[in-house]
């Protein structure tokens, strides 16, 4: 019993530093959510027409209007991430866009992000997406440069599934709980500014 009581007062010395853990979310998220929001605002207009459009877009009602809230909410989201202002709050219309591209996007896809031939998530369009890899790659490497097209990384198929859309999804959920943590997010003075003058 002895040697547990220890360990458990040595992960409670770690609390010091729970303040870590929140940072990390946040400015893992900041550079996701600013590029997928600029990115659209490079050409509203495109982006508001595959919102729109249901035979190669998302079919979405009102299409500018949920376009344009996608974006604001992506960068916004991102700076206020940045500073940590309003964490929790900004982590409700964040989540929401996460389900709204999960559930419009990348659900037809299934689970992958990456397309992977085994696996409990592979399914039969990533078994075929690898059957075309690996003829791609026998072409790249008859025909091509192929060290030289692989020296920085593999080459894979995107699958677009979504992975990455529940990643995120689960990384707001845990800030919305928990907020943007200790000494620094301006939550955390602006709340103790507020509690120190007995708000």
């Amino acid at each position: 019993m002895y040697p547990l009581i220890q360990l458990q007062r040595l992960l409670d010395m770690t609390r010091g530093l729970d303040f870590l853990a929140p940072l990390a979310l946040r400015l893992y998220l900041v550079p996701i959510f600013w590029m997928a929001g600029n990115k659209k605002l490079e050409d509203m207009d495109s982006i508001i027409q595959w919102f729109g459009n249901p035979d190669w877009g998302l079919g979405l009602p009102f299409p500018e209007v949920m376009a344009w809230a996608a974006t604001l909410t992506e960068v916004g989201g991102a700076i206020l991430l940045l500073v940590g202002f309003a964490v929790r709050w900004i982590s409700i219309p964040l989540m929401v866009t996460m389900v709204v591209a999960a559930v419009t996007v990348h659900l037809p896809n299934g689970w992958l992000a990456i397309a992977e031939a085994t696996g409990p998530f592979a399914t039969p369009r990533t078994e075929g997406a690898i059957e075309r890899l690996e003829v791609a790659k026998q072409l790249l490497q008859e025909h091509g440069n192929y060290d030289w097209l692989t020296e920085n990384g593999s080459i894979v198929i995107l699958n677009n599934g979504i992975e990455f859309a529940a990643t995120y999804f689960i990384m707001l959920l845990t800030l919305f709980f928990i907020g943007g943590g200790r000494y620094f997010s301006m939550d955390y003075w602006i709340r103790r500014a507020f509690m120190r003058d007995g708000y």
